[in-house]
């Protein structure tokens, strides 16, 4: 058992922990490598935090993958993170299914996507759907306020529709009406990177989340950074708005 893993409470895990995986691209300019060259880096980094998150029996894992923003990056890096998911998808999903892990996407499905992804997507969800242990979810193509405008739009269709039938417009029905209405909010969020943003993720369900931020660069990120954030948050007192009793 790794140490970091030794000083955790294992009967007070986050529920749901939330990652933003930045800085491959400056990881290999540090290193004189084009930006690809980060991102197969980084996927190394990934699967020690998945195996990590399994060993110690952690619910749900987010990652986010690729936004709705990172359409504006160049063609030639664009065409390569599509390529590199779909066959990152296609090597790890046989070894996730072994292992009990459901996996999940959350984004917005639409023309942009290949159909390529959408069906290596489509299949490892199907294929891992009756699985109890670890959700691993992969935001691609996902943005906060482009699922939030969703909902929205679901909701007012739902009305327009006459299927509210009696529903208000609460917090509830918005939520009930997000990507994935079952996901439990995330108890912690950790960016890699350094930057201090949580950058259009998760944004309704975060409300409440502890954030976590780190210098280190997704592709030197590790298991043991993960245990670190969680024995971190571990120490935090989660009050949700209320007061301790006097």
């Amino acid at each position: 058992m790794s140490s970091y893993l030794s000083d955790l409470d294992l009967s007070a895990l986050p529920r749901h922990v939330a990652i933003v995986m930045d800085g491959n691209g400056r990881w290999a300019k540090q290193r004189g490598l084009p930006r690809t060259e980060g991102h197969c880096a980084g996927e190394e980094a990934l699967y020690d935090v998945v195996d990590g998150a399994i060993g110690m029996g952690l619910e749900w894992l987010t990652v986010f993958a690729f936004s709705t923003e990172n359409w504006k990056r160049p063609a030639q890096e664009v065409r390569f993170l599509m390529n590199y998911n779909r066959r990152m998808l296609w090597k790890r999903r046989d070894e996730l299914h072994r292992r009990n892990v459901r996996i999940r996407y959350v984004g917005r499905v639409d023309w942009r996507v290949p159909r390529t992804v959408l069906k290596e997507m489509d299949y490892a969800s199907e294929l891992t759907s009756r699985n109890t242990g670890l959700t691993f979810t992969v935001a691609f193509n996902y943005g906060g306020r482009t699922e939030i405008t969703d909902a929205v739009r679901r909701l007012v269709a739902d009305h327009d529709r006459g299927r509210l039938k009696g529903e208000r417009i609460t917090p509830e029905s918005i939520s009930a009406r997000l990507y994935h209405p079952d996901m439990p909010d995330p108890d912690l969020l950790i960016r890699t990177g350094g930057e201090m943003r949580i950058s259009n993720f998760l944004l309704w369900q975060a409300a409440y989340s502890e954030l976590w931020f780190t210098p280190v660069y997704w592709p030197d990120f590790n298991r043991e950074h993960l245990f670190e954030a969680i024995r971190d948050y571990q120490k935090r007192d989660r009050r949700f708005g209320r007061v301790e009793d006097q």
